[in-house]
């Protein structure tokens, strides 16, 4: 019995830092990815990409889609854009329409929008590869999770 209690306890806390490092007050707004089948793909007019769902990055009257709003990955100025996460919990940036905002993955000389960094999902190569599983270009896969700030 012991073992088992250690055994769960160090597995906890193995995969915890894996999850994501979103905090507590960061919203889930699905997965970007291109594949238009999975319910959590921002890609899915019908799940996490439609355009009546309050929350959606395609919505262009919600705080994640307004082409207003600081929040939104639609606003060439927005700060407060939401983050990108792969399944690891590794961050790639924000999704966002700044090509100024050093984080952003409309920064072509940035590290999460250049297409030579491998940290980039412009990088056919690095994090962007259409094989990964969890690269937002695979067709099939899951996508990376993407996080909006809550107020």
């Amino acid at each position: 019995m012991k073992n088992i209690k250690n055994l769960l306890i160090t597995t906890t806390l193995t995969t915890l830092p894996l999850l994501t490092n979103a905090t507590l007050a960061d919203e889930y707004l699905g997965n970007l990815s291109a594949n238009p089948y999975k319910a959590e793909s921002t890609s899915n007019p019908y799940g996490a990409g439609s355009p009546y769902k309050a929350n959606s990055v395609n919505n262009p009257h919600g705080k994640y889609g307004s082409k207003h709003s600081n929040q939104s990955a639609n606003n060439p100025y927005a700060t407060d854009a939401p983050k990108l996460y792969d399944s690891k919990g590794n961050y790639r940036g924000k999704l966002s329409s700044n090509p100024y905002d050093p984080e952003s993955t409309s920064n072509p000389y940035g590290r999460y929008g250049s297409k030579y960094s491998p940290e980039s999902i412009n990088n056919p190569y690095g994090a962007g590869s259409p094989y990964k599983a969890d690269s937002p270009n695979n067709p099939y896969g899951s996508g990376m999770k993407v996080y909006g700030s809550e107020d």
